[in-house]
């Protein structure tokens, strides 16, 4: 069994010093990965979490070799890669199979790829295929399948070709919370084989929950660029119990490490504009819709929730609620104090009102924002008709380290929420309201 064997400290793979920027049209490159430091040694798990944009997929794409970093170095056992990472298979998260194939021609595929005869490849495969409990369904096409028989197709392929490695990218999010369960247990049970591989897994997760019942190790990001936060060990044993009081300890635990760092509890003065015109507030991906739900969700508990309370009783990712609490207090409308979030007065009123005070009121928060009072501006001086490719480009300039398309879908939804101007899609032109 790995994990009574895993005081193997044995490193597999390992980053230093990693840096990563892309390029973009602009000629300013996004930096999405900052001075990261990582290794995965023999027979554990380890996770990586934090919010959108701190880079975590780039991580498992850095290690797995499919992209190079900007700075640094990568290693294999001990030796600096180049090119794609010989030990590693990966499964991803939208299943990645070819519809056309059956399940076991899509399993065959990775296989032949090596050069591998025929009869081994029949061999490989089959194993595989049954391995996740597909035994039956080798000639059925994945149209024909669940979501989670396709990823079961996606963990055979992967495991077919004996990593010891298995990275997996969020790969039960597209999957029913039932099935996920299932997968998870499943993944770990075959993990846990001492004598076949993979030896080690590297998960991309957004799910708290999940990371605890997975890792042994637990990375946490932060975000703009990505930055290692810090790494919690995981003491639990197998098999772990999520309704367990110490599954619960490490869960609270790892809330209050990512909530601490995405909405910190200080009061911060914002520079005089006069002083630095220039500088927008980047807005979190939380579309308007998201932000009333919880703004009515906590109305709706006496003005006050503690923040895992509303992940969970609103069966919403913690991310997306983290992304909700950031706009409403950009907006005014919550404080969050500790792990509370707490409708502000302004708040208060705002929920009770009528739609159309709902809109005045948005509508004047907005425009205490100096993006908001930008884009005004941009609209006016073209006439009334801005092109949307235009303000697209403005935002990447004034916003380098942030995603221009994700910045500008929210900014579309908050605007059109407070009738501050339009966005006629036809066109590809916004307006004033």
């Amino acid at each position: 069994m790995k994990h009574a064997i895993n005081a193997d400290h044995t490193v597999i793979c390992e980053l230093k010093g990693i840096q990563k920027s892309f390029d973009r049209e602009t000629g300013h490159p996004l930096r999405v990965l900052e001075d990261i430091n990582l290794d995965v040694r023999a027979n554990e798990v380890v996770c990586l979490i934090g919010p959108s944009g701190c880079g975590k997929s780039t991580i498992l794409r850095i290690l797995a070799g499919l992209i190079e970093p900007t700075k640094g170095r990568t290693f294999y056992h001990g030796k600096e890669m180049e090119g794609l990472n010989p030990g590693v298979a990966i499964v991803f998260q939208n299943f990645a199979l070819y519809p056309w194939m059956t399940v076991e021609a899509n399993v065959k595929t990775v296989l032949q790829a090596q050069g591998l005869d025929d009869a081994t490849i029949k061999a490989k495969a089959h194993r595989a295929i049954s391995l996740v409990g597909l035994e039956g369904f080798e000639e059925a096409y994945p149209r024909e399948l669940s979501g989670g028989m396709k990823q079961r197709v996606g963990m055979a392929r992967a495991l077919s070709v004996d990593p010891e490695i298995l990275f997996m990218d969020e790969p039960f999010s597209h999957v029913d919370a039932l099935t996920a369960e299932g997968l998870r247990a499943e993944i770990l049970d075959i993990w846990d084989d001492a004598e076949r591989n993979p030896s080690s897994i590297l998960m991309v997760s957004h799910d708290i929950k999940e990371v605890v019942y997975m890792a042994d190790r637990i990375v946490v990001l932060s975000a703009n660029p990505g930055r290692l936060r810090t790494i919690v060990e995981n003491p639990l044993p197998r098999p772990r119990d999520m309704r367990s009081p110490e599954f619960i300890r490490l869960v609270d635990q790892l809330h209050d490490i990512i909530t601490s760092t995405e909405l910190p509890d200080v009061e911060v003065t914002a520079p005089a504009p006069s002083l630095q015109p220039d500088i927008v507030e980047p807005l979190p991906p939380a579309p308007s819709s998201d932000i009333l739900g919880l703004l009515e969700y906590l109305e709706t508990q006496g003005g006050t929730a503690d923040l895992f309370q509303v992940a969970t009783a609103t069966h919403v990712t913690f991310e997306k609620i983290l992304a909700s609490v950031k706009g409403a207090e950009m907006l005014d409308f919550v404080d969050t104090p500790k792990r509370q979030v707490v409708l502000t007065t302004l708040g208060q009123r705002f929920v009770r009102a009528s739609m159309d005070e709902r809109k005045d009121i948005w509508k004047a928060q907005l425009l205490e924002l100096r993006l908001f009072r930008m884009v005004m501006e941009f609209i006016e001086l073209h006439q009334g008709e801005l092109k949307a490719d235009e303000l697209r480009s403005e935002l990447q300039q004034r916003l380098p380290m942030e995603n221009s398309e994700q910045t500008f879908d929210t900014l579309v939804t908050w605007g059109r929420f407070g009738e501050l101007f339009a966005y006629r899609e036809d066109r590809e032109m916004i307006t004033p309201e």
